[in-house]
Formats: C-alpha cells, sequence, structure tokens
C-alpha cells in the first residue's frame, strides 16, 4: 500500500445506511483508504444511540433510513461539533433549511471523491 492508500488513515468515519449493499460499498472504500468505520446502522435508534455515545471523526448519513427521516441524527452531530455528509438517493430540496451547509452526496457515488471530501472532514 502506498501513502496514496491511507488518505483516511486514524480517521474514525460512522455510516448510517440502511441499504445493505450501499453501506458495504461504503466501508469497503473508506476502509481501502484506512478509515476505521462504525456501522455501518441502518436502524435509526441504534444509529441515534451511536451518534450520541461514541466518538468519531465524521459521519456518513443516508436521510431515509426504513422510511424514518435521520435529521435528528443530524442535529444530534451538529450539537457535537462533529462534520457530516448527507448521503441519498433524494434531491436537495428535501433537505430542511437548517442544513443548508451540508454536503449532500447523490446515490451512486464515486468512491475516490467520497474519499476526498472525508478526508477533508477528517483533517477539520
Amino acid at each position: 500500500m502506498n501513502d496514496c492508500d491511507n488518505k483516511l488513515n486514524g480517521c474514525r468515519v460512522l455510516i448510517v445506511e440502511d441499504e445493505y449493499f450501499l453501506a458495504n460499498d461504503l466501508e469497503v472504500a473508506l476502509k481501502s483508504h484506512g478509515a476505521s468505520i462504525i456501522g455501518p446502522f441502518g436502524d435509526f435508534d441504534a444509529a441515534y444511540r451511536r451518534a450520541a455515545r461514541d466518538h468519531f471523526d465524521v459521519a456518513i448519513i443516508d436521510i431515509n433510513l426504513h422510511n424514518k427521516a435521520a435529521y435528528p441524527i443530524a442535529d444530534e452531530l451538529i450539537r457535537q461539533g462533529v462534520p457530516f455528509v448527507f448521503y441519498t438517493g433524494y434531491g436537495g430540496e428535501i433537505i430542511p433549511e437548517r442544513f443548508a451547509g451540508v454536503k449532500l452526496w447523490q446515490k451512486p457515488f464515486d468512491p475516490l471523491e467520497l474519499v476526498e471530501d472525508i478526508g477533508r472532514l477528517c483533517r477539520r
């Protein structure tokens, strides 16, 4: 592995995604660049408990978890000062105004671009 492969070395990433294959793709892409993964969590309650309890550097949040909006998880992360990105198949128009500054990743994703974004957030 070269230095390029370790862009996320030491970065702890919470993944909140209810679709197994997409969650797995995120996990593989981030781990391949050195990230430590918390999750993935597809259940709202489990994800919220983990977000409120654990320490991590950045999070990736699917907006819709089995038809339940994940915005309270995002609110908890803001309260803690943890950076995150939204990851969704929906357009930006469904995101409340209070999250206007949060990056929105559309499904499917480009793994290298996502790694770059997560790396920038981890270094903040």
